[in-house]
């Protein structure tokens, strides 16, 4: 790894771990593309960044969160769902499924095709979004944690599976988004955590060198999520999700192509 490539990783993070789009699938075929090697570090690396991240979140929304306490109950019921299935699925999830770029592929282009339907369902008059945070109940916080489950496989996104479910259950896609911003907090620092603990830290992650690239992509990453956070709120007031079903399908093609048949 280098000063560009730690740069760029902590940058990746910082845009798309609050988009539906997937972080861990843009940052496992990135690195591909950059041919940084998979080793230890890297993972180290990988997971270290997302606090960076997770800070945007605290400085914009912590006193919106911390004000409503009815909120606080219902994020950690979601997140305590979702920690269930992450311990329950954690050795196969780090064993079979991060190294299968294919699945990587296929759940990218899946939920994007999910999404644009989604939408032309909504834009039928089959589904509604009326609900806000305050409809919410510890059922739907229940269900919400289940779709914020299913993002322990890659590709899939977090952001994306808690998006979706909400606006499923008709939530409005600016409310559906901020649920998800709540939710990343506790969700992203215990992965963390529990990622550190199982895999435990080489003494060799802190030299000088890779404390360098640590706070370079830590850095990028706050700063890049600041802006995107900004900007998806903006841009939700106008607009719908669709362009981010598009991105997906044609960014796994594009992924697709560029592994399987132009690299060989």
């Amino acid at each position: 790894m280098n000063f560009f490539q730690s740069f760029l990783l902590g940058v990746i993070e910082g845009l798309t771990e609050f988009l539906p789009i997937s972080s861990t699938a843009h940052l496992i075929l990135i690195s591909k593309i950059l041919k940084i090697e998979s080793n230890d570090f890297l993972k180290f690396f990988e997971i270290f960044i997302q606090s960076g991240a997770i800070l945007a979140i605290i400085i914009l929304y912590f006193k919106k969160i911390f004000s409503r306490k009815k909120i606080i109950f219902f994020i950690f019921t979601s997140f305590i769902v979702t920690s269930l299935i992450g311990v329950l699925f954690y050795k196969t999830i780090k064993k079979d499924l991060f190294e299968n770029l294919k699945l990587i592929i296929f759940n990218l282009w899946f939920l994007g095709v999910v999404f644009i339907i989604l939408e032309e369902l909504i834009n039928r008059g089959k589904i509604y979004l009326n609900k806000t945070l305050q409809d919410l109940s510890i059922k739907e916080a229940l269900l919400i944690g289940l779709f914020q489950g299913l993002s322990i496989m890659p590709g899939i996104s977090r952001a994306g599976s808690v998006i979706l479910g909400m606006m499923i259950l008709g939530y409005k896609r600016e409310d559906s988004v901020t649920y998800s911003f709540f939710i990343s907090v506790p969700t992203i620092i215990s992965a963390g955590l529990f990622d550190f603990y199982k895999s435990g830290i080489n003494q060799a992650f802190l030299s000088s060198q890779n404390l360098f690239f640590l706070i370079t992509g830590f850095l990028s990453a706050f700063l890049s999520a600041i802006l995107v956070i900004n900007w998806f709120i903006k841009y939700l007031q106008k607009n719908n999700l669709k362009i981010f079903g598009y991105y997906r399908i044609l960014f796994a093609i594009f992924i697709y192509f560029y592994l399987f048949f132009y690299k060989s």
